[in-house]
């Protein structure tokens, strides 16, 4: 026995046996029991705001091209990559509860350099660019991870830079929209990007910053948010 040991707890020597007098039995229970429940109860993540969708546009390819990767910059049998800004894009599709929607395949397409699709309904005077091949696909990871190497989107007339993208749920239509470049100024007189309430923009907005990996290129982090369910 300690004197100096507060009132309402005993141990008695020689023994691990402890008396508590301020805590009975059933009120020890009780709140063991509840802080069993209040754990098992799992923390769900706050809902993440949906992506918007854009129109597809005119020029999704009609033929796509043989070497169908997710390099954009390399077309096989030209000596020479795409002119641009050379951009590692990256980042991952999720459903609304920030879980990882793994094995869906992703498309992206946009002009060249010189504002040019490879589509024949492009008629633009400026010649393409024959080393931007100009339709890229890759399928999610596991982590629901996708990647393309491409270049920072050029401006044409009417339309601010911007990329297509598509992605391909199973069981439901494509999904379809735009991303667009942080601080473009043509952005503020894009007839689709102003379509998009001021709040949701950022959703289909992001960086072109350059890279600390690879002097001289830029990297893009997007990710995009689905209403659909992971299977």
């Amino acid at each position: 026995w300690n004197p100096d040991w507060p009132a309402d707890v005993k141990i008695r020597v020689g023994t691990t046996e402890s008396i508590m007098t301020a805590l009975t039995r059933r009120q020890f229970l009780q709140g063991a029991t509840g802080l069993l429940a209040a754990h098992a109860v799992p923390l769900m993540a706050a809902p993440q705001a949906l992506t918007p969708r854009q129109p597809e546009g005119p020029f999704y390819p009609v033929e796509l091209p043989l070497d169908n990767d997710n390099d954009l910059t390399r077309v096989e049998g030209q000596p020479e990559p795409a002119t641009g800004e050379i951009t590692d894009l990256a980042g991952h599709i999720l459903d609304r509860n920030g879980r990882a929607l793994s094995g869906l395949r992703i498309e992206i397409w946009q002009c060249d350099i010189n504002g040019r699709y490879r589509h024949p309904r492009d008629r633009g005077e400026r010649p393409a660019d024959p080393g931007f091949q100009g339709f890229g696909h890759t399928v999610t990871d596991s982590d629901g991870r996708y990647r393309f190497r491409t270049i920072r989107p050029a401006p044409y007339t009417g339309r601010t830079p911007h990329i297509h993208v598509a992605v391909y749920p199973a069981g439901t239509a494509p999904f379809i929209t735009q991303l667009y470049v942080a601080g473009e100024p043509r952005n503020a007189e894009d007839f689709l990007y102003q379509r998009i309430p001021e709040a949701q923009r950022p959703l289909i907005t992001t960086g072109f910053r350059p890279s600390q990996a690879t002097p001289g290129n830029l990297t893009a982090a997007w990710d995009i948010v689905l209403g659909v369910t992971p299977a």
